[in-house]
């Protein structure tokens, strides 16, 4: 059996562990299918999205496991680990996911709320008198 190496994707506050093999295209996320765990077609599309890009779609298998976050922050965690888990199989995937913009981790993530303010930004209401 060949070796398994698992990669790491990460999305805001969601951090997704994948492990990728030579398969059928099985996709389990958490213990679910994929189509089971994403409801919404969007967030299937965002996971299926590297093996679509690689035209491998029914290539490889990921285990893939999922902590914190929400759905779509974890959808593309899980996007992430699968091409980082792609360039780890072999380097000729490589030019193709970076094209495709799928090699840069999305550094964006909510900002703190500050002491005197609603939230980050907003205020409470102004009253004059």
């Amino acid at each position: 059996m060949e070796k398994q190496k698992s990669t790491i994707g990460r999305r805001k506050e969601a951090v997704a562990t994948v492990v990728l093999s030579k398969g059928t295209g099985n996709l389990i996320v958490n213990g679910k299918d994929y189509k089971s765990y994403f409801p919404l077609i969007y967030l299937q599309n965002q996971v299926e999205l590297p093996f679509k890009t690689l035209d491998a779609m029914d290539k490889f298998d990921a285990i893939i496991t999922l902590q914190g976050g929400g759905n779509k922050g974890q959808a593309e965690a899980a996007k992430l680990g699968i091409s980082r888990g792609l360039c780890d199989i072999s380097a000729d995937f490589r030019p193709a996911l970076k094209h495709a913009g799928l090699l840069r981790r999305d550094p964006r993530s909510v900002e703190r709320k500050k002491p005197g303010r609603k939230k980050a930004r907003k205020s409470f209401q102004f009253s004059k008198r």
